[in-house]
């Protein structure tokens, strides 16, 4: 069998968790490169107050500016407790350059004493395709834990727990995760999309 070149996509971000996760359910379909692959170093502003709104803006600032089909996620956890915050604020729930262990004693703290626990990841994609524009979400359903667990992952997976699996994201092995993901539901309905173009 003739090994045929893959078609580029651009996956708008520079985070390496992101794209390993990206190219392992995309793998064999696409080549995924990421921004800093294209030469794009643009802080490009998320200026939206919907996760779809924000990765629309990322996926239209690659098209637009460097020609590249692209897709590109927001991602927020949305805490039942804490009126659904942080939101599209998740990245920087601790301020503008907060660290994730930032980001996760902020959470800790904030839900100090609280009953209600509920929480949920999301994720939206929009690919812009052949001059089309879709989008994609996925979304899992858990609880805060009352502290830390687990060393894998990034982000809130210390203290996010699943509720299908009882564990927090960080005891998962990423194979696991990407199984029930927010971010590893939205990309296989990208996968299945891109497929049967």
């Amino acid at each position: 069998m003739e090994n045929k070149e893959l078609k580029k996509l651009v996956f708008a971000t520079n985070n390496q968790h992101k794209l390993e996760e990206a190219r392992a359910i995309l793998a064999g379909q696409f080549e995924v490169v990421s921004l800093a692959e294209i030469g794009c170093h643009d802080e490009i502003p998320e200026t939206a107050d919907t996760l779809e709104g924000n990765s629309l803006i990322k996926a239209r600032w690659v098209k637009e500016k460097y020609g590249y089909d692209c897709f590109a996620d927001d991602t927020g956890l949305m805490v039942e407790a804490l009126d659904g915050a942080p939101g599209v604020y998740s990245a920087r729930y601790a301020g503008e350059h907060c660290t994730f262990a930032d980001n996760v004693n902020k959470m800790l703290f904030e839900m100090t004493g609280k009953q209600n626990r509920k929480a949920y990841f999301a994720t939206v994609i929009s690919l812009i395709l052949n001059g089309e524009t879709k989008t994609f979400e996925g979304r899992v359903d858990g609880t805060i834990s009352t502290e830390a667990h687990g060393n894998g992952g990034f982000g809130y997976d210390p203290i996010f727990i699943a509720e299908e699996t009882g564990r927090c994201f960080a005891e998962m092995t990423p194979e696991e995760k990407n199984a029930i993901s927010h971010r590893g539901r939205a990309m296989r309905k990208l996968a299945e999309y891109l497929v049967n173009l």
